[in-house]
């Protein structure tokens, strides 16, 4: 019986390190870029349509 969970134990904690490396390999770095494109591109629409460029303030 014991064999059994440490089989199975060994597969989760596997499965454990792959989707950890899996998401600080990709899915922080890929979310991350996502996130800050969008501010810039919402910054750049709100300047382009609303606010106008940054500069001298008058």
């Amino acid at each position: 019986m014991s064999s059994i969970t440490d089989s199975t134990a060994k597969k989760t904690r596997s499965r454990e390190w792959k989707m950890f490396l899996f998401i600080t390999i990709f899915l922080f770095p890929i979310l991350s870029v996502i996130f800050v494109g969008g501010y810039g591109f919402t910054v750049w629409m709100l300047q382009l349509f609303v606010f106008g460029p940054p500069g001298h303030g008058g």
